[in-house]
């Protein structure tokens, strides 16, 4: 496991301290927890950037106009089958 040193404002690594306190888990822990989440946004936005790259922008402009064309028709069917339902009188 690597071992990491940042500095910051004493206020600023007090405050972390609370909010980690508050949150019921140690400064390491509040840090790997926010690291998982940085890597996960980076992952996924590598991820849109690599599928953009190989994609139609034709072809994506086109399917989602039949997606609004299908939900038009009928909005209270899911494109996927999970969640069919009847629209709420809301």
């Amino acid at each position: 496991m690597a071992t990491l040193t940042i500095r910051m404002p004493d206020d600023k690594a007090e405050r972390l301290k609370q909010l980690a306190i508050h949150r019921g888990i140690s400064v390491n822990k509040l840090f790997e927890e926010w690291a998982a989440m940085g890597i996960s946004e980076f992952d996924c936005e590598s991820r849109f950037m690599a599928r953009a790259a190989r994609g139609s922008r034709e072809h994506g402009l086109s399917m989602l106009a039949e997606l609004d064309r299908r939900d038009r028709e009928d909005p209270g069917k899911s494109r996927y089958g999970l969640h069919d339902h009847e629209q709420s009188p809301l």
